[in-house]
Formats: structure tokens, C-alpha cells, sequence
């Protein structure tokens, strides 16, 4: 058997980072098994669709590397999927059911369902659709059930549960799961405008679609049961399921905007590395060994087992994740990075440095970030001159003999014709020893004077890359801007 899976994301919007997991636990299942993995657009719930939203999907999925089998990325014998353009074979299917008796045409109003459920509610019962006292056809009399077909009154069709009947399946990650028909509602199949609910039409596309396992999120567990009847009643072999864990923020609640990002597109724009990021959605919920955590794509698909999985819900830990991305970083070869760094300076519109300054640069700060574009706040000063000092640390650090010690000492870096950090140090050790002072009364004043900051860098490293004609120059600017009083 050739395991085929997919990926069938409505397009609502942004792809949230719960719905990249599941679309990457199908694609590394997939491949594993050396299978497919396809893609399928399911937008047949046309109110809640947003403009351009498909397009967004097929990008945040190209970005974070999910290449499909059948998919609008690649064509395919059968590919792109989308719903909207397959009603008449939902509409085919839902006849078929009403044929053999699994389904029923029903007449109710809105207005009507509303009533009906509000009444079930007062009375302390499940607000289920109440086949004894609705429009349907299972309560009309023939000649009713005619005179009501044959009119233009709006008609859904129906799935007639079995209400004596028990609903076994067996999850991957979760067990036996088994469910009584009386619990489960006489879901609507074919709405009245033609549009096939999710449920009749996840089971036709799964079934044409020859799709053996379905790994989806665990909020469509209590509609599994509903889908082991749809089976059933075509009479349709029924593929293994695996429901995932939810995502949770730290406090252990659903994973929501209110906390902070959940679209893949917002992390991306924020400069995360697309494998440091693949890798910490893959752990969520799954860890190979539990003993490491930086994994390779490849060996995440040659160790993925959905047995693995755990039920419980996983915490989005952004610690954890920046923690990961800044290891990823400091493994991207540093010509990468300044090539990247170059782009995003061209794009605050600053001055264009030499690809090898941005090296020696990133040399100095890989350390002290997680995400490259950090470089721009941390290291603002390598890139612009300072114009503002912070005053604490200058109130702090100049005293009143401060420019008296500062000033000879300038003379000595611009009368250096070695401007390496080592010989920075020397001559600055040099100049501390003659005068009898603390090297602290001259290195926090350079400091400030250079970068406009109290902390950074090594002080002579951040010398050395900024050059001795930067350096005359902030300390000339200083000198003539800054008031000592």
C-alpha cells in the first residue's frame, strides 16, 4: 500500500503556525513511508473566506520548504485540489446517499433550526436536530414529502445517524475511541445553496483522493464519528486517523493572537531561519530521542512515527525557539549573512557598506543575537553615526577631569598607524600606566563617545572594525557637539 496523505487548509486568512505543524507531520510521515502528500484547498464554507488568503497559504508553505505532490506547486496527475470546483461531485454523492437511506432531505428555516434548539436547551436537552419535530423526510407523509420537494422551498440534505447504533475507531495517537449514534448530531451534508458541508466533502475528496491516513488537529476529533458513518454508509474502505495535540501558550491556554503571533508569515518577517523554525514546529508535540534538539530535515523524516506524538498539548515556548534560531545562525557561513544584512540595510535606506565590513561586523555580534535582523537595534552604531548619548552614563562616567585624560589620549589613536584591537589595547594600556589611572576612567568615555551606548561590544574589537577615520570622526563630533558642563 502506498501511503498517501494531505494537507487541506481552508483559506480564512494566514496560515497559523498550528496548521504548518500539521502540514508538516503529513509531509515528514509521507516521506518516511516514501509516499504522497498533497495538497487540497478546501474553501466550500464561502463566508468565512478572505480575499487573496490561497495565494498567502501557497507562500507561507513554499517559504517554510513543503514541497506537495499534487499540488498547484507542481501539477500532478490530479492536482490542484480545490472544493469550489468540485459541487457536482459532492451533489453526486449526497444523491447516492439519499438513494440508499444514510440521508434525508430536510426543509427547516434558520429561523426554525434556532427555535428548535433554543427549546432543546430550556428543556435540558442535547440541542441536537430534532428529527421528531422538524420539516423532514423522515416525519412527512408521502403526499407532504411531494408537495414540499416539489416546491422552491430551500432544502439541506441530511445524514440519518443510527441512534442505537456504537462508532469505534481506532486513533494513532490516541487509542480506541468509541462513540454512541444517540451523541452525534443528524449533521447537514448539502446546504441549500449547493455548497457541501466539510464533512461530506472531506470524506468524498479523502476517499477519490485515495488518501490512507488523515492527520489532522485534534479540534476534529468529535467529527471523526460522523466521518466513520459517511464511510460506512458508501461503503467506502476508512483510512487510519491521527488527531494532534493542540498548541498552547505558556500558561497552558489555546495558542491565540491575544499572546502574541501565530501566523507563519509574522515570523518569517521577523528574520527567523526557515530550518531553525521547521525544526522547533516539528518538536512540538515530537521529539525523535528526547535528547537532543537540533535535528537536520532529513533526519526528521527518516525518525518521524506518529506513535511518538504525544496527546497532551504542547507549549509554543518563543524562549526556546529564539534560543534555537541563534544556533542556526551561528552555523549560516558569515558571507550569507552579510549578503542578507546588505538587503535589509538597503531597505531602511542607510549607506551601502562593503560586504566584508558586514563579515566583520557580524563576527563581532553573532554572539549576542537570535534573529539577524537584532543587528540593526544591537549594533545601530556600526551602521550610523551616534547622535544621541545616553545622558545617565555620561553623568556617570565624565567627571570633571574626564576630558582632561580623554583628550591626550585621542592623540595617541590618531597618531597609530596600527589600528588592530590587539595593538588598541596595547597602546591604551600603555597610556593608563603613565598617567597612574584606571583603565575604566578612559574606556567608558571612549565608549560613549564611539557608540552613544553603555554596553556593546569589546570596546578595541568595535575600534578596530569601525577604522581609525570613523573613530577620529565620532570623537571629533563629540568633542564639538556634546556639552562637558
Amino acid at each position: 500500500m502506498t501511503v498517501r496523505v494531505r494537507f487541506a487548509p481552508s483559506p480564512t486568512g494566514y496560515l497559523h503556525v498550528g496548521g504548518l505543524r500539521t502540514a508538516l507531520y503529513n509531509y515528514l510521515f509521507a516521506k518516511h513511508h516514501n509516499g504522497k502528500c498533497i495538497l487540497r484547498i478546501e474553501d466550500t464554507d464561502r463566508t468565512r473566506l478572505v480575499e487573496n488568503a490561497t495565494e498567502s497559504l501557497f507562500e507561507s508553505l513554499s517559504w517554510a520548504g513543503i514541497n506537495f505532490d499534487e499540488s498547484p506547486f507542481t501539477g500532478g496527475d490530479y492536482g490542484p485540489y480545490t472544493q469550489s470546483e468540485r459541487l457536482e461531485i459532492y451533489k453526486e454523492h449526497a444523491l447516492r446517499l439519499i438513494e440508499n437511506g444514510s440521508a434525508y432531505y430536510a426543509f427547516d428555516t434558520p429561523e426554525e433550526i434556532e427555535q428548535m434548539r433554543e427549546r432543546l436547551k430550556a428543556e435540558g436537552k442535547d440541542p441536537k436536530y430534532d428529527r421528531l419535530n422538524m420539516i423532514n423526510q423522515l416525519t412527512l407523509k408521502p403526499e407532504e414529502f411531494s408537495k414540499f420537494f416539489e416546491s422552491d422551498l430551500p432544502r439541506v440534505i441530511r445524514l440519518k445517524v443510527p441512534q442505537d447504533k456504537e462508532i469505534y475507531f481506532h486513533d494513532i495517537i490516541r487509542g480506541d475511541v468509541r462513540v454512541r449514534g444517540s451523541e452525534i448530531d443528524d449533521q447537514v451534508l448539502l446546504k441549500s445553496d449547493g455548497f457541501p458541508t466539510y464533512h461530506l466533502a472531506n470524506v468524498v475528496d479523502d476517499h477519490l483522493m485515495k488518501i490512507t491516513h488523515v492527520i489532522r488537529g485534534e479540534e476534529w476529533l468529535p467529527s471523526t464519528p460522523k466521518h466513520i458513518l459517511l464511510y460506512e454508509s458508501f461503503g467506502w474502505e476508512i483510512p487510519e486517523f491521527a488527531h494532534l495535540p493542540l498548541l498552547l501558550n505558556k500558561d497552558k491556554t489555546k495558542l491565540s493572537k491575544r499572546q502574541g503571533d501565530v501566523a507563519v508569515e509574522d515570523y518569517r518577517a521577523k528574520g527567523y531561519i526557515r530550518d531553525a523554525f521547521i525544526n522547533f514546529i516539528a518538536l512540538l508535540g515530537w521529539n525523535p530521542t528526547g535528547d537532543r534538539d537540533i535535528y537536520t530535515l532529513k533526519e526528521l523524516v527518516e525518525a518521524f512515527a506518529l506513535e511518538k506524538v504525544n496527546k497532551g498539548g504542547a507549549v509554543f515556548d518563543i524562549v526556546k525557539l529564539n534560543w534555537m534560531n541563534a544556533q542556526y545562525l551561528r552555523q549560516t557561513p558569515l558571507n550569507a549573512l552579510a549578503s542578507e544584512l546588505g538587503e535589509l540595510l538597503n531597505r531602511q535606506g542607510g549607506k551601502q557598506f562593503s560586504a566584508d565590513y558586514l563579515e566583520k561586523v557580524l563576527a563581532l555580534f553573532i554572539e549576542r543575537i537570535n534573529l539577524l535582523p537584532e543587528i540593526l537595534d544591537t549594533a545601530h552604531y556600526m551602521f550610523f553615526n551616534p547622535e544621541e548619548f545616553e545622558e545617565d552614563y555620561f553623568k556617570k562616567h565624565w567627571k570633571e577631569n574626564t576630558t582632561g585624560l580623554i583628550m591626550p589620549l585621542i592623540d595617541v589613536y590618531k597618531n597609530a598607524e596600527d589600528f588592530t584591537h590587539e595593538h588598541l589595547h596595547d597602546i591604551t594600556m600603555a597610556y593608563v600606566e603613565k598617567n597612574d589611572i584606571k583603565l575604566k576612567e578612559v574606556i567608558h568615555p571612549i565608549r560613549l563617545m564611539i557608540t552613544g551606548k553603555s554596553a556593546g561590544a569589546g570596546m578595541f574589537e568595535t575600534m578596530e572594525v569601525l577604522g581609525k577615520e570613523q573613530c577620529i570622526e565620532r570623537f571629533d563630533y563629540f568633542i564639538k557637539t556634546i556639552s562637558f558642563t
